[in-house]
């Protein structure tokens, strides 16, 4: 592994720090758009037909960005880091998490609960409308501890395992995961192979995340030995095998209790409780942000030492 691709993931990581997503033509959003079009004519209703439409889209965006890197490292002097770094920078999502995450506290506080069910699309894929304030508090909590992991660990991790086709790549089949990895009457089948990559490729950086939930905890008032213990007991009943391990954390170190009937629009899930404290509240949404910002500072250092060249 090169130094460039340590400088690559760190730049990425700033440069998601100071400007966010892009605000016109986020590649990811120009991604789900392909993928829409192709689902047009990959679609039947078996898995079969799934694994070959998120085959064909993560191995194209892989390809693109193992091409950018040849023609970079052929290119002078930018080369293959500047190419990591914006792969990284387009994965990323942090900024955009703390911020909602914010935002939907503000206005929480203030009980605009319609502006607050508007909102919530931009976490999560709940049914907002039958959300009362504390129902809207803890979807959000949930989603910003679940997308801690999905949108700054693991993205950072696959950029410091792979460079930028890694990243592309993880990114994309986060994406397909979100569009088609339900179990609705049109996804179940169709969606599996999104849903059962999505689960691999996170498995590792979901637990990094609920390991650095625990040490950071006290940063944000909270408690390690209760994430470590909440991540121990509660994660295996959940029914994604990466968000309970996160949520648990999450729930644990807050002191707060998540979990219990969750409403989808294509169904209802009736979830284990995580945690041993009460509902979360308002102040705990801001404790989560907190704590989630401070994660991916540590996560960011984490992925640039490791993809950091050893010496022989």
């Amino acid at each position: 592994m090169r130094p460039t691709r340590s400088a690559g993931v760190l730049a990425g990581y700033l440069a998601d720090v100071v400007l966010g997503d892009p605000k016109r033509g986020h590649p990811v959003a120009l991604f789900g758009r392909a993928a829409a079009r192709l689902e047009r004519v990959t679609y039947r209703d078996s898995r079969i037909a799934g694994a070959v439409h998120v085959g064909l889209l993560v191995a194209g965006v892989g390809a693109l960005g193992a091409a950018a890197g040849r023609t970079a490292d052929r290119g002078g002097r930018a080369g293959p880091g500047a190419v990591t770094a914006a792969a990284t920078w387009v994965a990323l999502g942090g900024t955009s998490l703390t911020r909602t995450g914010l935002h939907m506290a503000r206005l929480l506080e203030r009980g605009d609960i319609d502006a607050a069910r508007r909102l919530l699309p931009s976490l999560c894929g709940r049914d907002p409308a039958a959300l009362d304030r504390a129902g809207l508090t803890r979807a959000a909590l949930e989603s910003v501890a679940e997308n801690t992991s999905d949108a700054q660990v693991a993205p950072l991790l696959w950029a410091a395992a792979g460079g930028a086709p890694a990243v592309l790549a993880y990114r994309g089949v986060n994406t397909l995961d979100s569009m088609i990895g339900y179990r609705s009457p049109r996804y179940a089948r169709f969606g599996w192979a999104a849903a059962r990559l999505d689960d691999a490729v996170n498995y590792v950086a979901a637990r990094a995340t609920a390991a650095l939930v625990v040490i950071c905890a006290p940063l944000v008032g909270g408690s390690p030995p209760g994430a470590a213990r909440a991540w121990r007991r509660d994660a295996a009943a959940h029914p994604s095998p990466n968000a309970g391990v996160v949520e648990a954390a999450f729930a644990g170190a807050l002191g707060v209790r998540l979990g219990g009937p969750t409403r989808y629009r294509h169904e209802l899930e009736l979830r284990p409780t995580l945690g041993d404290g009460g509902p979360p509240g308002v102040a705990d949404l801001r404790r989560a942000v907190a704590l989630s910002a401070v994660v991916q500072v540590v996560a960011a250092l984490l992925a640039g030492g490791l993809s950091y060249p050893r010496r022989p």
